[in-house]
């Protein structure tokens, strides 16, 4: 009797068990289908509080964590949505309910948004396997491992993707861009080409095009890229800044002011590489147009934000006579007529009658010979004088032209004025011959006795 019992007692428990699992087989499934729908009906609300009655009974259903996390980010919870989404990853369970490519397609995502490049890149390197004819696949682990500084490694991943899916835009441009970086200027732009070829509208394409084309000289082309750029925001003041220098390359001076006054108003950051940028080429401008003030302006603000900025420092300290002296900033700053007066004027002031004034690059030229009271028996030899008013130093070339065109005049004297100062081999040039070298704070010496109408 006692063992009839016993029996009785294991078969119940045993009906009762496979009902259980039974019945937990049939509504389970249900229950995560329901969860899938009221995701796509947009009701995340729902999925939130169906999946955690479902995780409660059941801790390792893979499926609701995945549901569950899905709804997190449809309300904008992104971290939520990682915490669960790496619960499903630890149980590692994968079935018709829930697609293993669909799962890390989301995770890796996430991971990138969280900068988690690492976890992302295992995450696209196992989506390769499971989709090995998947060109975004390789373009993603590409992008991470140019992320991480493994250019070459990259570099393949990139190519792979081209070969999957020679339409990927975005591949084009991330191996243009890598090639761009490597100074491999002529594969750069084919990829470059390539990527605006199936996407017109590759904005960060047009813009390294544009680099590369002007730094090719090719400034007209390259404008029309920098145009086209300026519609993605990120790069917009990027744009610009590279519109400026190019019209300030063509000496098109007013169109690059304006481009780069737009820049800066455009900046919400004045200390960001880009509006030194633009400052610093806004004052080569001013500089250019001898519009010194305003190029002292933009030098001066660069200099606030960073004093160690290229050759800032300098540029203040070459034209800081211009804020105490008014006769050095009427020789850099006049107009022609008032420039050849001041020219003429120095020349006088040497006891020098002139014989010929000429405009040069730059400056002016006179022809001058010494005055009788000086030398009333011999015979008056000439000299030829240039007066140079440019922000550079003058370099041993300008020595050499001076002297060819003494020697086609036969002019046995040269002196070179300028407002810089001259380099140390033009000095050592002009020791052993005929030209005399009057730099910035000689020729203040001399403004200052110079007499003027």
């Amino acid at each position: 009797m006692p063992l009839v019992i016993a029996l009785i007692i294991i078969l119940g428990i045993g009906i009762g068990l496979f009902t259980f699992f039974l019945v937990r087989s049939i509504i389970a499934p249900k229950q995560v289908a329901s969860l899938e729908n009221a995701l796509k009906q947009g009701k995340p609300n729902t999925v939130v509080r169906i999946a955690k009655q479902i995780i409660a009974k059941n801790p390792r259903n893979a499926e609701a964590h995945y549901y569950l996390g899905l709804a997190y980010l449809a309300q904008e919870k992104p971290e939520l949505a990682l915490m669960e989404l790496k619960t499903v990853n630890q149980i590692g369970t994968f079935g018709p309910g829930l697609s293993e490519v669909a799962f890390r397609k989301r995770i890796a995502d996430l991971f990138e948004r969280f900068n988690q490049e690492e976890e992302a890149l295992k995450e696209y390197l196992l989506l390769i396997k499971l989709e090995p004819q998947s060109a975004n696949h390789y373009y993603k682990a590409g992008s991470l491992f140019e992320a991480r500084q493994r250019s070459e490694k990259a570099l393949n991943y990139y190519r792979k993707a081209i070969e999957l899916d020679p339409r990927h835009s975005d591949a084009h441009y991330s191996l243009g861009y890598a090639l761009f970086r490597g100074k491999k200027v002529v594969e750069a732009k084919i990829e470059l080409e390539e990527a605006l070829k199936h996407n017109p509208n590759n904005y960060k394409a047009h813009f390294y095009l544009g680099k590369l084309l002007k730094e090719n000289h090719d400034y007209v082309a390259a404008l029309l890229n920098f145009e086209k750029a300026q519609r993605d925001p990120e790069i917009k003041i990027r744009a610009l800044v590279e519109r400026g220098s190019c019209y300030m390359h063509m000496n098109s001076f007013d169109k690059a002011v304006t481009e780069l006054e737009r820049a800066i108003k455009l900046s919400v950051n004045d200390s960001s590489q880009e509006v030194l940028y633009a400052r610093y080429f806004l004052a080569l401008c001013y500089e250019k147009s001898r519009d010194f003030e305003k190029a002292i302006e933009q030098w001066e603000a660069i200099y606030k934000k960073k004093p160690s900025f290229r050759d800032v420092a300098e540029k203040l300290s070459q034209y800081q006579e211009l804020r105490t002296d008014d006769r050095i900033k009427d020789y850099l700053t006049a107009g022609p007529v008032e420039f050849l007066e001041i020219c003429k004027g120095i020349a006088l002031s040497m006891e020098l009658n002139i014989r010929d004034v000429t405009d040069i690059k730059n400056g002016c030229q006179i022809i001058a010979v010494e005055s009788d009271s000086r030398w009333r028996n011999a015979k008056k030899m000439p000299k030829l004088l240039w007066f140079l008013r440019v922000p550079e130093m003058i370099t041993e070339s300008t020595v050499r032209s001076i002297l060819d065109e003494m020697k086609k005049m036969s002019v046995t004297r040269g002196v070179i004025f300028t407002s810089s100062n001259f380099s140390r081999r033009a000095a050592e040039f002009s020791e052993s011959r005929p030209v005399e070298l009057i730099d910035k704070d000689a020729l203040q010496n001399i403004l200052r006795k110079v007499k003027l109408n």
